[in-house]
């Protein structure tokens, strides 16, 4: 896990974040003029002196504690989080985990917000639950409001902005600013956006976190998470990620850092293509609204301007109401859309998804089947005509004029 970097050798003037990410993190003299940081595979690390062993001179002293592949990612991320360390992970969800295990114990009470991906939501009823840790859900719209939430043992408050499935943004620094003022830690999910887009350390938050699965990773082919932190959490996530001996393979670390280097570029063309594909979803009469942020009719609209810098590949739409078998004939009739219950990479990805049954501080009552979309780096003109026809499918199947 690595603490605070510096820019390499850059001098005083700021990088843009597309310079950042190709440069941070690695050092090609240090690997006779590589320019990747070789992965290194190894759990014992010898000392060259008994007196260097037992004062731990060495600048690794286990293969768990770190090595060069681990060490550049996390340089690297941490400099572009802002924060005082990262730590990784082997997928989002234990990135999560770790980190509301980190600054939780037994009697206290966390604020999660109702919009969280729904394997947290799994953590908090039954780990969190079973450590005898209480969890409140609350309206993701709630802003300052929160504090009328906050009890005497209300120690942390979980935020995820855009919420997840559902794209509902949040006022993160109001939330960050109550917690502040009153000693808890606030938590995000900060998947959506990535620090390039969106840097939770800036408006007040302690802790962020990414599934580097996703936007990190890049290319489908990677379980990675991502904990960077400020302060006091940062010596609490350090802690207890090393405690609970967490590690990630160096092989997975490569890929992670390889995904890094192109991803200023690939979340401009996820950003460019999926705002042209939710502005044209817009105007389909089979639709009846589009949940995008960046779209100026939607409700989160106003604090996405003020708060990001750009917007990801993910987002969902509701359909006007037509029978289930018509929207199975509409996911059948993809071919450029996958079916699959991740995102972030290459490919465009389609699901259908109901958060009905796992909310409980709001209400999911949408007019019509809701279906989430990730736009990935193909040809628009080939994905608008891939719904298209989609939507021709479903149409007939519902019996034309049925929707």
């Amino acid at each position: 896990m690595a603490g605070r970097p510096t820019d390499d050798a850059t001098g005083d003037a700021p990088l843009a974040p597309a310079t950042r990410v190709v440069q941070l993190g690695r050092d090609p003299a240090r690997f006779d003029g590589f320019v990747n940081t070789p992965v290194v595979r190894g759990s014992t690390v010898l000392s060259p002196t008994y007196d260097d062993l037992i004062h731990h001179r060495g600048r690794y002293s286990y293969g768990r504690r770190g090595n060069p592949t681990t060490e550049g990612l996390e340089t690297a991320l941490a400099a572009l989080e802002g924060g005082d360390g990262v730590a990784l992970t082997p997928s989002g969800l234990s990135a999560i985990s770790i980190a509301l295990l980190a600054v939780l114990g037994a009697g206290d009470h966390l604020l999660m917000v109702d919009t969280a991906y729904a394997p947290t939501r799994r953590v908090c009823d039954v780990e969190l639950k079973r450590l005898g840790i209480e969890t409140t859900y609350y309206d993701p719209l709630v802003g300052a409001g929160i504090a009328a939430l906050i009890r005497d043992n209300t120690r942390a408050i979980f935020l995820e902005s855009p919420g997840s499935q559902s794209i509902e943004i949040q006022d993160v620094p109001a939330i960050a600013a109550v917690a502040r003022a009153r000693g808890i830690t606030t938590l995000i999910d900060n998947t959506w956006a990535t620090p390039l887009y969106f840097q939770p350390h800036k408006v007040g938050v302690d802790i962020s976190i990414q599934a580097g699965t996703k936007y990190i990773g890049g290319h489908a082919d990677v379980n990675l998470g991502t904990i960077s932190a400020v302060g006091e959490a940062w010596k609490k996530v350090h802690a207890t990620h090393g405690n609970m001996g967490i590690t990630i393979s160096p092989d997975d670390a490569a890929l992670g850092a390889r995904g890094l280097r192109t991803l200023a570029v690939r979340l401009a063309q996820h950003h460019r293509s999926g705002l042209e594909v939710a502005e044209w979803l817009a105007t389909r009469p089979e639709v009846s609204r589009v949940l995008h942020p960046a779209l100026p009719t939607d409700p989160g609209h106003a604090i996405w301007k003020r708060d990001f810098s750009g917007a990801c590949g993910l987002f969902s739409l509701i359909l006007k109401p037509v029978p289930e078998v018509a929207v199975a004939a509409f996911f059948d009739a993809l071919t450029l859309f996958g079916m699959g219950y991740s995102w972030g990479g290459y490919e465009s990805l389609a699901i259908p998804f109901n958060c009905s049954g796992y909310r409980t501080a709001t209400t999911w009552a949408p007019e019509g089947p809701a279906v989430r979309l990730h736009i990935g780096l193909e040809d628009v003109a080939d994905l608008k005509a891939d719904l298209d026809q989609a939507f021709a499918r479903m149409k007939a199947v519902a019996g034309g004029d049925g929707m």
